[in-house]
This record gives structure tokens, sequence and C-alpha cells, in this order.
């Protein structure tokens, strides 16, 4: 399976030590949310220069407070600094609770913002020139976009039909959060690859962000997760997630119970379309390190098989 974590720190070299560690025991991947350290590729930049082969991604980086002309050179800036690939650049246009009432700016038409900006960046991270006049996003790139070293692949986090369109059509994949199985199987995993297939792209990356918690008494990690993603249950994207595949909150659909369990639910997101899995490991019960630890371990050993 490949399997990745959830990445953050407080401080670079926190991150830089996270990366090992998560490298050393066989993860494929780290996903790092946009305000992590204040901002993530800087640590990213180093954590990649530090190890040797583990994928390092942002989950997500928020589209409205930085202009696709720079944060597609901002993400070049990153792969030339890793100096090897593995740097993977996911992007989202995030809430209405975030960018109107935290940044100021207008989230009318989150959908066409979107679209032109992910049109945009993927054609700068592919090396061409971008001179597009568009109703949410302008670009004229002549000459200012610096070369990029390394391949960066985009990932969308998409869950709405337009969103699984632009994703197929123009990025490599989605990157998910809090999508449950049976809407990955039933409706973003062939949304996601019926665009890709349209468009002639190649097959298209599903990465799946569950909470997971490897105990034996499920309810009670059940309790752990809806105490730690009670953000998450106010936000209507997810919500109307959850609902449609059956949930009414974060704890429904999160991957819980002993080795057995976890393993048969995580075999069952691949099953449904997920083609890499995101885990955002919760401690649980009166020992949270060797609750963590008990996870790690049968993540790991799953990454290996």
């Amino acid at each position: 399976m490949r399997i990745g974590l959830t990445g953050g720190a407080a401080s670079t070299d926190k991150i830089v030590r996270q990366a090992q560690k998560a490298e050393a025991e066989g993860f494929t991947s780290l996903w790092f949310a946009g305000d992590v350290a204040g901002d993530p590729l800087a640590a990213l930049a180093v954590a990649g220069r530090e190890t040797e082969s583990i994928e390092l991604g942002t989950a997500v980086l928020r589209t409205y407070p930085c202009h696709p002309l720079l944060q597609a050179n901002r993400a070049a800036a990153v792969a030339e600094a890793m100096g090897r690939p593995g740097f993977t650049l996911g992007l989202g246009p995030s809430h209405e609770s975030v960018i109107r009432d935290v940044y100021g700016l207008p989230y009318d038409t989150p959908g066409r913002n979107t679209e032109e900006y992910i049109g945009i960046v993927t054609a700068l991270l592919r090396g061409e020139d971008v001179d597009f006049r568009g109703e949410e996003w302008s670009t004229r790139s002549d000459g200012r976009m610096v070369r990029v070293a390394h391949d960066v692949p985009v990932l969308l986090s998409a869950m709405s039909p337009r969103m699984l369109r632009v994703a197929g059509e123009c990025a490599d994949g989605t990157v998910l959060w809090m999508a449950p199985p049976k809407v990955i199987e039933s409706r973003i995993s062939p949304a996601i690859r019926s665009a890709a297939e349209r468009a002639g792209r190649p097959e298209p990356r599903v990465v799946a962000g569950l909470p997971v918690a490897v105990h034996d008494d499920a309810d009670e990690a059940r309790e752990a997760v809806a105490a730690t993603a009670t953000s998450y249950a106010g936000m209507p994207s997810y919500r109307r997630v959850l609902e449609e595949g059956g949930a009414s909150s974060p704890a429904d659909v999160a991957v819980v119970g002993d080795e057995e369990s976890v393993r048969r639910q995580l075999q069952g997101l691949l099953g449904a379309g997920a083609t890499d899995i995101w885990a955002a490991i919760v401690p649980v019960g009166d020992d949270p390190r060797a609750s963590i630890r008990r996870t790690r371990t049968l993540l790991s050993a799953l990454t290996a098989e």
C-alpha cells in the first residue's frame, strides 16, 4: 500500500526530523497543511534535501491569497531547493469562512476561480508560457516563470463534480479529506478518471485522507476523533460529502479498530478507487504515545507489503 502521514511541526528542524523518521519507517509521503509553521514550503525544501525518496506534499495550499504565477514560482523554487523529485503541490480554494472572514477576499465563484487558477498553474509548471485573461485571474508570464528543475505534480482538493472535472482534465489527481469510501467508489473515482480519459491525461491519483487509530475499543477511538475534528463538521463541503456517504460526523468515517479491522478498512479504500492513503493518526486512551506507536507500526507494515 502507498500510505502517507499527516506532517506538521512548529519548526523547520522538527519537520526535517519528522520527514526522516517517516522515510526510515517506510512511509511513502507526508502531507502538510497550508498553515503549518506559518508556511510549509521553506521547511519542505529543507526536509527534501535531508531525505532521499519520501514524497513531501501540501494538503493543501490555499489558492485565493496567492496569485497563480507566484504560486507556480514558489513550487518551482521548492523543487529546485530539494534537489530531487518528490515535491507535490496540493491546492484548493479552502472555505468561505477562511477566505472571506480571515483574508477578507470574495468567495462568490470558487468553482470558476479554481478552474482558471489550476489551468494557469499546471501550464506554467509544464514549462508553457501563459497569456490568459480570465474572469477571475489574469496572467502574462512572458519570461517571469523560472525553470522547473523537477516535475511538480499538482493535486486539487476536489469533491464537487466541477472540481473533479478540473482535477482530471488539468491536474494529476485529487487529494481528499473526510471523503467516505462509498462516495469515492460511486462518484469521485469514476468522475475524475472519466475526465482524465476524455482529456487524454494519465491515470489520476486519488489520495484519500482520513483519521486513523488502531485501538481495541472502536467507540472510544471514534470519540477521540470527534474531539479533534469539530472544525470540519461545520464546514459545508465536508458536511455534504459526509451526508452523501451516509455519515453524520467525521467520527463515522474514521478508520478505527484493531489491526485486522484497520487493515480491512484500508484495503476497502483502495478497492473503492483510492490510489494512496493519507493517514491522520489520532491518539486514543490513557497512553497517547503508545496508541500512536501502535498505529504507526501497523501502517508501516502495510506500506511494506
